[in-house]
């Protein structure tokens, strides 16, 4: 991490970004669990349209990410084309979409821990089509997240917390999980390749470009397709207004973290951001558990113990292998 400052502003705007993330994600990890789990009105009507979430999120992102490149963002000339997203567009809008719609099916701790173990597809491409070679320590800290979170799948739940689900089927959860990270995968690789090809794209170019493309896309799935739920979501949020307002600050809590997230990773370096975000996740387990009543059994949270002393194992990895490269050089 490079200095940036004196020590105590540095601490300082550390801690404003680690207050900054947590308090964005956990809140939109709350209003999330609320949206899927709620029954609105006398009739207890659930909100069954969750993919309308990714369209929301776009729409606010983009706008967003426009407002912030017209106030802080010198000339844009350099950076990517906004049509050279139109791929990563697709992964990110399928992804995500398959990530919320879980929540139809496990809980919310249960998707926040699948979601967590994103090395395990990521070395299982590297392996079987790249033939990469990792190391024993890599391989213990797959091993630990993927055996915490078969733990915790194959761990009886509660029935209090089956209840809440509109519905439980934890197989067809688990895989929508798993298929949102190998898509996210896909989109990382591509922002990657945008990145690599024009050196002057910045974050907000990229939630710029992705927004775009993404509001396009689940615009047509939502309005334009026979069987797009875009109207049902609208007429739902006008008889539910509560539904709507939770929705617009699932939004806006997304964008104001993704704010502190770009903010983190230009002042401290990536390896920060993942210790902030990963710690965050396990606290959004707590706070799911403990406040929105998703109780745990002592076996799951041996499990969530397991995979995030795999996570911490592995930015241990990175931190040392950084440090490495810094007395090399």
């Amino acid at each position: 991490m490079e200095s940036h400052g004196g020590g105590a502003s540095r601490v300082m705007v550390l801690c404003f970004c680690i207050a900054g993330i947590w308090s964005a994600y956990i809140t939109q990890g709350v209003l999330q669990e609320t949206l899927s789990t709620k029954r609105f009105g006398p009739d207890g009507e659930r909100f069954e349209h969750l993919s309308f979430l990714n369209l929301a999120q776009n729409v606010v992102c983009l706008v967003w990410s426009f407002i912030m490149l017209k106030l802080w963002s010198g000339s844009s000339s350099g950076g990517a084309p906004w049509w050279s997203y139109w791929s990563a567009g697709i992964t990110n809008t399928i992804g995500p979409a398959m990530g919320i719609e879980a929540l139809k099916y496990i809980s919310y701790p249960a998707q926040v821990l699948a979601k967590s173990s994103k090395m395990i597809p990521v070395m299982l491409m590297g392996t079987l089509v790249y033939g990469i070679k990792y190391t024993l320590p890599e391989y213990v800290c797959t091993f630990l997240v993927a055996g915490g979170v078969s733990v915790f799948a194959l761990a009886k739940t509660s029935s209090k917390t089956i209840s809440k689900l509109a519905h439980p089927n934890a197989p067809l959860g688990y895989g929508l999980c798993f298929l949102n990270l190998t898509f996210d995968g896909f989109t990382n690789a591509t922002q990657d390749s945008i990145t690599s090809r024009y050196p002057k794209t910045s974050a907000w170019d990229i939630m710029l470009g992705m927004n775009l493309w993404g509001t396009i896309y689940n615009l047509v799935y939502m309005f334009g397709l026979p069987y797009g739920s875009g109207f049902e979501t609208y007429q739902f949020c006008i008889k539910h207004p509560e539904a709507a307002w939770d929705i617009f600050l699932f939004c806006l809590c997304g964008a104001v973290g993704q704010n502190f997230i770009f903010l983190t990773i230009s002042r401290f370096g990536s390896l920060a951001n993942t210790t902030i975000t990963t710690t965050r996740k396990f606290v959004s387990i707590v706070v799911s558990s403990l406040v929105t009543g998703n109780p745990l059994s002592g076996k799951q949270w041996g499990s969530v113990m397991m995979v995030f002393s795999g996570l911490s194992y592995q930015i241990y990895l990175k931190w040392r292998k950084m440090q490495k490269k810094k007395k090399t050089t």
